[in-house]
């Protein structure tokens, strides 16, 4: 029996029960380990019982399951119905097609969906491959798959942290940008005490899949595999499944709507078939006619195509959606939820203040204080490695005109002391041309009170020191000496007492140029944007105030998890815009389901491995794509392929113009409902005496042939003017509401119907027709009866032309937006104009359906009605927009954009 199991016997305590904030002898305890770690058995029976280090993949293939849901959504479920009953009417090509249409939506809508499911193999690619730790007494490589509780582990600069670890000697600086969300690289010492509120702040703790970018150290891992941080945040990526979009909600709506007309009107007509003398086989007939007339064949593959056109709009614009409805969800956005690092900021350190040797503010640094920090490194700033912060003193040195090639530097150095995250200094020794000086930068609070200093600078120099922090800058103190001597000093003498100060630098990760803009335009949108970063409060400030952010609370980490979920909802509900710093990954989950809870649609922003489960679990999450984490990008449903921010805000436009166009043209198809019932009601309700005005094929050529294209085009219309302008739409807010079916059935419906009713009856009386009359084959009035429904169907189609420049706008005039500059409708109309006239010239198609060649004066009677149905509703849109102007005239207060009054 090994040490380990004897101790496992004797106390019964296993690896789990460690603690890694307690002290490092009860710890090694815990874990039944050693400072000379395990042996190589011991670690094979760890590896047996804990299982590999790596991310537990979900193998369960659901992909039937979820493939299933794309054909049982109510407006597919709708479409099949209407593919069965045209195969009972007889129209089997019909049937084929319509079943067609939804196999290639469900496909595509379940590919897209899928696309969303990677970002836990994502995270398991943060992990290094091979790790270097004590086995048997000596130092080894390893798979880091193979790295077991209890391991001890060596950490260098450029190395990526295998697991979950506690420090057992040494110090680093750890980039967890990715992990915590902060810009600077975090400190890590194993001699510190470890009085964090936060496990993520723990200055003894290295956890997973961050990077070391200074230092070297030991460390004994005490969690592998899923139970490491970057674990925790894949089970809470995976934890949600996928919500419905505002769109996908509202079209299941229109779905049920659609359902409950056609089959309303289709039973109706039964019993009024009947009443009008039909057989009841003969009205069962017209009644599946009549539900597949009334079913919007065209309506899923259109909301398809325009929210396939929104994806390709915003690609050009910087943005890869992974979700068709992404696109209309971004666009009913409420609140956004930014990160910081790399979201709002560049993602960089630069320097933002240059003090000199008083403390006074310089426009650029002076001689020897360049000299000094770009001596004083370690980074390359040609090839952009090593510690953040010293790149970007290396380019300010860059920008002063100082030589930074590491050639040069390494060729002047005589002695180097690497940054001490304990002394919280570095030191270099090195050859210039005026001699030999010792550089030195660190921590202000330790590098000063060093330094040679008159009692009054040194005031002013810990005044500056004091600005420059709470402005949210790191602030370094940068100092040299002369040395004479043929060897290098000791480090305590280098950089001990008598340094000449050169000055102050302080640093920032700043904001991109353009946010400033992009947070203009979203609170033009009436949008408010709330920062949730894992940085510092004063840093995080500082941006927010940097680029217009009405920002009047920060909300640390620790004040938020100790906030009750009805002080929280109270907190957003107010009006302002909040910074909440120090968040967990839980902290932004939290968030985001407060800001849904009270109605919200929340765009949730971020980079980093941290924020991979609040952007699974916004409304849509949007990463960055060049500087965000893979992780990131697999969990968001929009990935900014430019990192810039001001894209959500062109993405928040794309998304209301894509709502507004589905508006359009569900308002068109709806339009041509009434023109088409009241048809088959004028028959059934006469008793007969007034002959069908339409068939149920000609109907069909309407439906599939004639109202597609326009539709299409439609969808594709640009953004009316002011769109930015408006609040968002309540979350509620459906596709369709009541001024949409007052337009649709109200006026331009009505219109339209009156006019090919009209037409119909001027062409069978013209012929001698009376009510009562005989129209079937080989009477004397079937073929005038052959035209006169082939007037009804030409005046639906010239009507549609009218509806389709009606819809083309909700409240601006059609003028305002030019008559043609929707070329794919000018297309779409002759498509449909040609489409119409094939079905009533060509004789093979008059024997399909059922038509004939009209007279001329019917052809000019046509002309003038895509002008009476458009000006009707122009009409009325001009009282709308006239009542609105008298009442923002009489009432200041902005009046809600579509709200009936």
């Amino acid at each position: 029996m090994t040490a380990s199991a004897r101790q496992v016997a004797a106390t019964g305590t296993t690896t789990e029960d460690a603690d890694p904030r307690e002290p490092v002898e009860v710890l090694l305890r815990d874990l039944h380990s050693s400072r000379s770690g395990l042996g190589s058995a011991e670690a094979a029976r760890r590896l047996d019982r804990y299982g590999p280090n790596v991310l537990e993949q979900h193998a369960g293939r659901e992909w039937p399951r979820a493939l299933l849901r794309q054909f049982t959504h109510p407006l597919a479920l709708l479409l099949i119905a209407a593919a069965v009953l045209a195969f009972v009417s007889g129209t089997r090509e019909l049937g084929w097609a319509i079943l067609a249409v939804v196999a290639l939506n469900a496909v595509f809508a379940f590919v897209q969906e899928t696309q969303a499911s990677k970002a836990v193999e994502a995270l398991g690619r943060y992990l290094p491959p091979r790790s270097r730790v004590r086995r048997d007494g000596a130092v080894v490589e390893i798979p880091a798959a193979e790295l077991v509780p209890g391991d001890v582990v060596l950490i260098a600069e450029g190395d990526r942290v295998p697991a979950d670890a506690r420090l057992l000697t040494g110090a680093l600086e750890v980039d967890a940008s990715a992990l915590t969300g902060e810009s600077v690289p975090v400190e890590r010492d194993a001699a510190e005490p470890d009085a964090a509120d936060r496990k993520l702040d723990s200055p003894v703790l290295v956890f997973s899949g961050t990077a070391c970018v200074a230092g070297a150290a030991e460390a004994v891992v005490h969690a592998t595999g899923r139970h490491t941080e970057i674990g925790r945040i894949a089970s809470l990526t995976g934890r949600r499944g996928h919500d419905e979009s505002p769109l996908e909600r509202q079209v299941r709506r229109v779905a049920y709507l659609i359902a409950a007309v056609a089959v309303g009107v289709g039973i109706a007509f039964l019993p009024l078939g009947v009443l009008a003398g039909l057989s009841w086989t003969e009205a069962a007939i017209f009644a599946v006619g009549l539900l597949v007339a009334n079913v919007p064949e065209g309506l899923l593959p259109t909301i398809t195509l325009a929210l396939a056109g929104g994806v390709r709009a915003m690609a050009r614009r910087g943005a890869l959606v992974k979700r068709l409805s992404a696109v209309e969800t971004l666009g009913s956005t409420t609140v956004v939820c930014t990160d910081k690092t790399g979201t709002l900021t560049v993602g960089r350190m630069s320097v933002q203040d240059v003090r000199d040797r008083g403390g006074r503010p310089l426009a650029g640094p002076e001689p020897e204080l360049a000299v000094a920090v770009a001596r004083c490194a370690t980074a390359d700033a040609a090839a952009g490695t090593g510690d953040p912060t010293e790149l970007a003193l290396l380019a300010m040195a860059a920008e002063a005109g100082v030589d930074v090639r590491v050639d040069t530097r390494d060729r002047d150095r005589r002695a180097l002391f690497a940054f001490d995250a304990r002394r919280r200094t570095m030191a270099t020794l090195d050859d210039l041309p005026d001699g030999r000086w010792v550089h030195v930068k660190g921590a202000p609070e330790v590098l000063v009170p060093r330094c040679r200093l008159a009692p009054d600078r040194a005031t002013a120099i810990e005044a500056a020191v004091d600005e420059m922090a709470g402005r949210g800058l790191r602030v370094l103190a940068v100092a040299r000496r002369p040395w004479t001597g043929e060897t290098a000093p000791a480090r305590d003498v280098a950089e001990g007492p008598g340094l000449d100060l050169l000055g102050l630098v302080g640093l920032l990760d700043p904001p991109r140029p353009e946010v400033a803009a992009a947070v203009a335009a979203c609170h033009s949108a009436g949008i408010r944007v709330h920062v949730v970063t894992g940085d510092n409060g004063r840093t995080a400030a500082e941006i927010a105030r940097r680029v217009g952010l009405r920002a009047d609370r920060i909300v640390e980490g620790d004040e938020l998890d100790v906030m009750t979920d009805p002080d929280l909802h109270r907190l957003l509900a107010g009006r302002g815009e909040i910074v909440f710093s120090r968040a967990a990954p839980e902290a932004k989950l939290r968030i985001a389901d407060a800001l849904r809870a009270d109605g919200q649609t929340v765009a949730m922003t971020g980079d980093g491995v941290n924020d991979a489960p609040a952007l699974h679990h916004a409304d849509i999450g949007v990463a960055m794509g060049r500087e965000g984490t893979e992780v990131a990008r697999e969990a968001a449903t929009m990935i900014l392929t430019d990192d810039n921010f001001a894209t959500v805000v062109a993405g928040v436009e794309e998304g209301r113009r894509v709502f507004d166009n589905v508006r359009k043209f569900v308002l068109y198809i709806f339009a041509h409902a009434i023109p088409e019932i009241v048809p088959f009601l004028l028959f059934a309700l006469s008793g007969g005496l007034v002959p069908l005005p339409l068939t149920v094929l000609q109907i069909l050529a309407v439906d599939l042939g004639t109202e597609t294209l326009p539709a299409l085009a439609l969808g594709r219309e640009k953004a009316e003017p002011g769109l930015m302008e408006r609040p968002p739409r309540p979350r509620g807010r459906g596709v369709i509401d009541r001024r949409m079916l007052l337009r649709a059935w109200g006026i331009m419906g009505v219109v339209s119907a009156a006019l090919g009713l009209a037409l119909f009856l001027l062409v069978l009386t013209g012929a001698g027709w009376a009510p009562g009359a005989d129209t079937g084959p080989g009477s004397a009035l079937h073929h005038a009866y052959l035209q006169a429904t082939t007037a009804s169907f030409a005046a639906i189609v010239a009507c549609q032309i009218g509806t389709a420049f009606a819809a083309r706008t909700d409240h601006t005039s059609l003028w305002r937006i030019g008559v043609s500059s929707n070329r794919l409708l000018l297309a779409g109309i002759a498509f449909e104009i040609a489409f119409a006239a094939a079905v009533i010239y060509l004789p093979a198609l008059q024997t399909v359906f059922g038509t004939a060649a009209l007279p001329g004066w019917a052809l000019l009677l046509l002309l003038p009605m895509p002008v009476i149905v458009w000006g009707v509703d122009e009409a009325y849109r001009w009282t709308g927009r006239h009542r609105v102007a008298r009442t923002r005239a009489d009432d200041p207060r902005p009046v809600a954009h579509g709200v009936l009054r």
